[in-house]
């Protein structure tokens, strides 16, 4: 199993290496419409337990992100718990990704 949490200079290797990975941010609409990651798709954490089926769907590892990386977290570790043990939390979150892999995202509050 890897471990729970990928750096965002990792997860953007591994993209521009061809890996398929599966982004899904797990914010809330509003936060998604002042900054999001292209490519990845929003399915708010109230939400993911009604997604379970959708999230199982396909090869492409899980790379789940919030604003800070708490709420993909815990996400992620209600996935595992699910079977889905190769599910991971982005650390840091779009924060994160903003700062270190794509300042052109913004940052907010």
């Amino acid at each position: 199993m890897p471990a729970i949490e990928i750096d965002p200079i990792e997860v953007k290797r591994r993209i521009d290496a061809g890996e398929k990975l599966r982004m899904v941010d797990v914010r809330e609409p509003f936060e998604h419409q002042r900054a999001h990651i292209a490519g990845a798709e929003l399915i708010p954490m109230r939400s993911v337990p009604q997604s379970l089926e959708t999230l199982r769907a396909g090869n492409a590892q899980l790379v789940l992100f919030c604003h800070h990386g708490m709420r993909s977290l815990q996400v992620t570790r209600w996935l595992r718990g699910q079977g889905l043990e190769d599910s991971v939390s982005m650390a840091g979150g779009i924060d994160r990704w903003s700062l270190e892999i794509d300042t052109a995202v913004p940052r907010y509050y």
